[in-house]
This record gives C-alpha cells, structure tokens and sequence, in this order.
C-alpha cells in the first residue's frame, strides 16, 4: 500500500536550509518539536492507530515556512525517533535525515502545509473506529457523546476519493476540500487532523478516536442514538476549545513522562 517518494518523482536532493535570519534545523526548538512528535508517532502505535507503515505526522518546521518534519518511508509508528524523522522542502528535497518520505505523506501533506498555513501540523491515520465511520453514510459523528462536542463544528467530510495521492494535483484537491475544518473524515480512506500545535493535534486525534469508538459501540446496540441538542453542542464545544491548549500541553507531557519510563530511546 506504502509508495516510495522516488517511485513517482525523480531521487529528492539535499538543500541548504541555513540563512541568516533563521535558526539552525539543529535547534533547540527545531529538535524539541522532533521529540515531541517522536512521543506522539509512539502512543498513537500504543492505542493502535497506526496501519503498518502507511501513515503519516508532520509537522512545520519552527522557524520556516517553507519545511516540515515528517517519517521516513519503510517504517513503523513504533520504531520512530526523533533522530529518524525527515526534514523535507515543498519540491520533495530531503533536507536533514536519511531515506525519503512515502509518496503519499509528500503530496498530501507538503501541499496541505504549503495551501493551508494554517495547518503547522497535520496527522492522518487510517485509526480503526474514526475511518470506518468515513465508511458510512451521512455525516461520521452523530455528537451523541460529550466527547465527541470537541469537534462540533470543526468537521468536514472530504467525499471525493480518488485513489492514492501520488502527484500534488491530488494534494491540492485535498487540501482545497478541508476549508475552514480542523478533522477531516476522508471517506472511503482514513481521517485528517490539522493543528496549530503538535500537542493540539495530538490531542483531537486521541479524542477524535474515542468519541468514534463510543458511537460505533452505542450504535451497536441497535438503538436509536439521541444526539445532544444543537445548541448546548455548540456551548460545550465552545467550552472545550477554551481549554483546549494548556489541556493538549498537558496530556502531549503526560504521553513523554510514560515514555521516558518505558522507551526513553525516543527522544535520540
């Protein structure tokens, strides 16, 4: 299913990225967000929402506009570290780290990052409960859950799928058909999260997991699943977003205090 980046574009190449007014790609801040998004690569393998070596975090590079962070081709969510993650350009150049990103993470998520500067960070799984309710008809979230009013109103459903996305026409499909949304449900596919913050995005792709797992197992009762009245969904999800940095930063901590118990190794 995983594509290499070379197989449909010309061998990337390497790149100065150093100026004058911008930082060091070796960084405190720039290793910093490598370790962070090392953390969420490995809990997001813990809870299972990962799918061999198919999908894909990235990240903007702090202090750039222009590059992101992303995992290599050929391996598993579980294996990262921050050393291993890639520094790619927009054009597909590899400009810090060994190997290529997979096809698919380069046009989706390089023309996502370059259309929408918006989304520092964009998440996309193929998570069990969250892409088999983008199987469905209708609209994926019934906003049954209190959960799940985390997202009321952030959503959109791209319903276009196209097959892979191996040429950045795809990419700029996609990234044209997420709007103003911060979760994407890409029918027939998987789930998009966009965010400001690594934490952030780590956060609405946990929670986004569980409140489609609640409601696929309350549907699976056969009874009707009452959603919760239009307007005090929209006050609670005003609520929560109110909260939601300092949450994020909190829980994205919580994830690196395990880790370092467990496989300290991420942070290398």
């Amino acid at each position: 299913m995983a594509h290499s980046l070379t197989n449909s574009r010309e061998a990337p190449s390497v790149r100065d990225a150093t100026s004058s007014n911008q930082p060091s790609l070796d960084s405190e801040l720039v290793q910093q967000a490598k370790v962070d998004l090392a953390a969420c690569f490995r809990t997001a393998a813990h809870h299972g929402l990962e799918e061999g070596i198919c999908n894909h975090f990235s990240a903007v590079v702090p202090g750039y506009d222009d590059l992101f962070i992303v995992n290599p081709y050929g391996y598993a969510f579980r294996e990262l570290t921050a050393s291993r993650l890639l520094v790619c350009d927009f054009h597909g150049n590899v400009v810090e780290g060994e190997g290529e990103p997979e096809a698919t993470a380069f046009y989706i998520h390089a023309r996502i990052h370059k259309n929408l500067p918006r989304a520092k960070v964009a998440f996309h799984t193929h998570m069990p409960y969250a892409t088999a309710l983008a199987m469905t008809d209708g609209d994926p979230l019934i906003f049954a859950g209190q959960t799940s009013l985390k997202f009321y109103g952030r959503t959109v459903v791209d319903s276009d799928y196209n097959g892979l996305a191996l040429d950045e026409r795809e990419g700029d499909r996609i990234a044209g058909a997420i709007g103003d949304a911060d979760i994407v449900f890409m029918k027939h596919h998987g789930v998009m999260v966009l965010g400001p913050t690594i934490a952030q995005a780590w956060d609405d792709l946990y929670y986004l997991e569980r409140a489609c797992q609640v409601q696929t197992l309350a549907l699976s009762t056969g009874r009707a699943v009452q959603p919760v009245d239009s307007a005090i969904a929209e006050a609670a999800s005003r609520q929560m977003r109110e909260g939601d940095p300092e949450s994020a930063r909190l829980h994205l901590e919580s994830v690196k205090r395990h880790l370092d118990r467990n496989e300290p190794e991420f942070r290398h």
